[in-house]
């Protein structure tokens, strides 16, 4: 066949996409440099250059590797394509005389440089493609042991983590290779004529064409072996019984399913060699149908059937020992194995002796929700439309020697609320948010309002807590970038009809040139940030300022908690701290929790000052694999929890989020024994909460300030109940410590099963039941108001479970909540009133608690003494008649006497206090 010149137009034509897609490719190249060049100063304003360098280099070499190999396989196969095929089938006629490709009449050269275009174009994207792999790159030269191997092939877990991503990717990615190269091959075979089809049913391949396509075919399938090797080990990850991980079906049948599947793939593999010396289709179609049978047969009817008509009929009996493994690993993965359950031998014997031991407990029971906290928060202390509290944080500090739960909150810029939004109020005046509030958790004025520590701008301080530096230029509601130290005055804080303006002192943000704020135009799209006379050579630029995005452009690789908290240093400055888990989806057996992953680990402590961005990287478990295998990836970027100043570390919490995760696991993995696991016998649940418009949700882990049974001090804990499985009743509490030394040291309490402890179901529904209270609620509704119920906080007293619930007041239309009433209830009792000293007194008698420091500090008056005097001796008289009611009811006739004598002689001496009086 004689090569036809092609016309000169489509030639052009030809060149001009060549250089259309060249031009495109520089582009993306360009902009793709000024992002690396802007992250680069970035990397070097927060001091973690070598993290960007060992990810640069790990991108580069990882795009290097799959390019280069992508170019030498498609490349080399194309071009030994052109080679061999330069005589085409004799008798060019039929078909093909009539089936002309646009390519069919190019020369060799121009085919030439098509396929180098092509080739490069292509190992382009697959280099783009392939960089993203870099920490599975990385991870796989570092693999750290985990210490505990898979129960199915005895290879340890860090393999699976570590090493197994990357050679998933790895065949995926060849797997796709191979198809493409084939194809492309092939292509160049049709349009250089090593093919002809003469209908209506002779064709022909050229021997050189079919040997080559069936090398690639042979490849291909040899390939497949490698890939049904890693589906072997796959089935560590799989769910087909009744919990995560291969089970008595995948165990008996699958095992040796895939192993035949690679035995015939080298013979599918072998087929397709036979195939170029020997043109015969029987071999080859054989082999191919015979493994398409078996992969049918095999992976999906035959396990069907036997999981159907074998395991199910006798589940518990098959599925036992799988079973054993699920609960073994699982509580491995979530770190339940280091729980430790103490009995909780709950005695009804609470007296107001009791509470005034507990003192401190008490004055820390939460009585604010967020919700209704941050509404109010919001119309008290935003001062101006634009400023925005996004969040409530609970935190402790050392006020007036005591340790005092609170609640804070910042107060950043919300830049959709600005007055004007123009470029320069957004990147150059309003350039960060100002000062923040917090109040004790407990603490209500005498109007339903919180009381503060901290309030107002500028920040006003009653304790000897106080903030020197309130500028938030970082925070959770930042803008993309803003400018500092530049021509502009920046906005600092309104005072009046007036505003304070200032000048940035601190050390944040990439020092710019004139060459800098050119390619920081470029990054940013913006031609107006290049043409502003406001930005000088003395000024900085600050981006990434979200905490969150800040810390994870610093640790990708780790998961970070949603809710970042905020702290005030000792010196007064605004820290942010945020939680850091190093997690993974491929830990052996352990059951799967949704978008997060089958094992977690609390590894890191981020801190990020919010004046200047300085981030301080704390790792608080050094024993997890995961982040050793990191800190030897990172070497020098992470600190021990050891270096975090002392006053810093007191602050540290376990966080709500791995709490709420490992309560969701410990409801079923508490039982250990596979037959109680698989009957979910002992099964808990976590308690719902009464949300506005009726609805149930889970609760939440809260903080709280306690002591646990068997200490002597109050400690900062994280707790969380649980109740039985489709009952209302508790079953049990976790608590946290957070406190050091022991933070971390998680501890389940359970309550004894033979008496009955009341959940918070239960009195919820004791407290709709109560007359009065739901009295007032209706009253309170008819007069238009919305009444919201706070959550119900069941808090650990002694031997005993006290249960606090919050009541709070809003206009129909209104925005403002007022803390009206406290809900304590404990055992038969309920008590509603104005405050939680009331109530409690109410139920137990006794005196208030006290709260010397504070009412000094916020200039309390106390009643008169004896108007005082005689209410608590009422209410106290009260308290022992409730208790002899509820010994009444019990049967405890001894119980009810001594009540009942206690009340008289109360009553006695209020009687001739009385008759003095007079």
């Amino acid at each position: 066949m004689s090569t036809v010149p092609m016309p000169q137009s489509q030639v052009r034509q030809t060149k001009m996409v060549i250089l259309f897609v060249a031009a495109m490719v520089l582009l993306t190249i360009f902009l793709r440099v000024i992002g690396l060049i802007t992250e680069w100063f970035w990397f070097q304003e927060v001091g973690y250059r070598t993290i960007f360098t060992v990810t640069l280099m790990a991108k580069i070499k990882t795009g290097a590797l799959f390019g280069a190999a992508f170019f030498t396989i498609f490349c080399g196969n194309l071009l030994i394509a052109l080679r061999l095929s330069r005589a085409p089938l004799a008798g060019d006629t039929g078909f093909m005389a009539g089936f002309r490709l646009p390519l069919h009449q190019a020369g060799p050269g121009l085919l030439k440089l098509l396929v180098l275009a092509a080739s490069l174009l292509f190992a382009f994207f697959a280099a783009a493609s392939g960089s993203a792999q870099w920490e599975n790159f990385l991870l796989f030269l570092n693999p750290s042991p985990f210490g505990v191997s898979d129960p199915l092939f005895q290879r340890d877990v860090g393999f699976y983590v570590f090493q197994f991503p990357f050679l998933l990717h790895i065949y995926d990615w060849l797997k796709f290779v191979l198809l493409v190269t084939a194809a492309a091959t092939g292509f160049v075979y049709l349009i250089r004529g090593s093919f002809l089809f003469i209908p209506p049913r002779f064709w022909r391949i050229a021997p050189a064409a079919r040997i080559h396509l069936a090398i690639l075919i042979a490849l291909f399938f040899c390939w497949g072996v490698f890939g049904v090797w890693l589906d072997l080990n796959d089935l560590l990850f799989t769910k087909r019984g009744v919990v995560f991980g291969p089970g008595y079906t995948d165990t008996t049948t699958q095992l040796w399913v895939l192993k035949l599947m690679m035995g015939l793939y080298v013979l599918a593999g072998l087929s397709a060699i036979s195939f170029a010396i020997r043109p015969s289709w029987r071999f080859p179609a054989g082999a191919i149908l015979l493994l398409v049978a078996v992969s049918f047969l095999g992976r999906g009817i035959y396990p069907s059937i036997v999981q159907k008509f074998q395991v199910i009929p006798n589940e518990i009996v098959a599925e036992k020992p799988y079973l054993e493994k699920n609960i073994k690993y699982t509580r491995l993965a979530y770190g339940l194995t280091q729980i430790e359950e103490k009995e909780f031998p709950t005695e009804d014997n609470l007296t107001a002796k009791d509470l005034e031991k507990n003192n401190l407990t008490i004055k820390n029971i939460r009585l604010w929700n967020h919700a209704p906290l941050l509404q109010t928060y919001s119309q008290l202390q935003e001062m101006r439309t634009y400023y925005k509290f996004t969040g409530v944080d609970n935190d402790r500090y050392k006020i007036n020697g005591e340790s005092r739960q609170v609640m804070l909150s910042p107060r950043e810029i919300s830049y959709p609320a600005l007055p004007s939004r123009t470029w320069v109020n957004e990147h150059l005046a309003y350039t960060h948010g100002y000062g923040v509030v917090l109040g004790p958790v407990n603490r209500v004025s005498p109007e339903g309002l919180p009381e503060f520590f901290i309030k107002d701008i500028p920040p006003v301080s009653t304790t000897p807590l106080t903030v020197t530096r309130p500028e938030i230029y970082f925070g959770e509601n930042s803008n993309e970038y803003v400018f500092v130290r530049t021509k502009m005055p920046e906005f600092d804080y309104p005072v009046g009809d007036k505003n304070v303006y200032s000048r940035y002192e601190g050390k944040g943000g990439v020092p710019l040139s004139f060459l800098r704020k050119l390619i920081f135009a470029v990054r940013f799209g913006s031609m107006t940030m290049l043409l502003s006379d406001d930005i000088t050579a003395e000024s900085r630029v600050m981006y990434h300022r979200n905490v969150r995005e800040r810390v994870s452009m610093v640790v990708p690789f780790a998961h970070l908690d949603a809710d970042p908290y905020l702290v005030i240093s000792p010196e007064g400055r605004l820290l942010w701290f945020i939680d850091g888990y190093t997690v993974t989806d491929r830990f052996p057996y352990s059951e799967p929790t949704p978008q997060m992953g089958n094992y977690i680990r609390n590894t890191l402590k981020a801190v990020v000052d919010a004046y200047d961005g300085t981030i301080q990287l704390y790792v608080s478990d050094p024993t997890d694999p995961i982040m050793q295998t990191y800190s030897r990836i990172f070497p020098g970027a992470f600190k021990p929890m050891d270096e975090m100043p002392e006053a810093l570390r007191s602050h540290v919490r376990y966080p709500p989020g791995l709490m709420a995760i490992q309560a969701r696991m410990y409801r079923a993995y508490h039982m250990q024994d596979a037959q109680v696991f698989y009957n979910k016998e002992d099964l808990w649940s976590i308690p719902g909460r009464q949300v506005t418009g009726g609805g149930q949700e889970a609760m939440d882990p809260y903080y709280t300030i306690m002591k646990l049974p068997g200490t002597e001090k109050e400690e900062f804990i994280l707790l969380s109940p649980f109740t039985p499985s489709m009952k209302d009743n508790m079953s049990a509490w976790m608590a946290a410590r957070c406190d050091a030394p022991y933070y971390g040291k998680v501890i389940v309490y359970k309550f004894p099963k033979q008496k009955l402890v009341y959940g918070p179901r239960q009195i919820e529904a004791r407290i709709d039941q109560d007359t009065i209270i739901s009295q007032q609620l209706t009253l309170w509704q008819q007069r238009g108001s919305n009444v919201i119920r706070g959550s119900l906080l069941a808090i650990p007293i002694e031997k005993s479970i006290l249960y606090v619930e919050s009541l709070y007041l809003a206009a129909e239309n209104g925005q403002l909540p007022e803390l009206k009433r406290v809900i304590v209830a404990y055992g038969n009792m309920i008590a509603m009133e104005e405050t939680l000293d009331l109530a409690l007194q109410k139920i137990f008698g006794g005196g208030p608690i006290k709260d010397r420091e504070l009412r000094l500090a916020e200039g309390t008056k106390a009643p008169a003494a004896a108007e005082q005097s005689d209410r608590q001796t009422a209410i106290e008289a009260l308290g022992h008649f409730r208790k002899a009611q509820e010994y009444l009811r019990q049967g405890n006739w001894g119980g009810y006497g001594d009540e009942l004598r206690k009340t008289g002689e109360i009553l006695s001496t209020l009687e001739k206090k009385g008759g003095k009086g007079k």
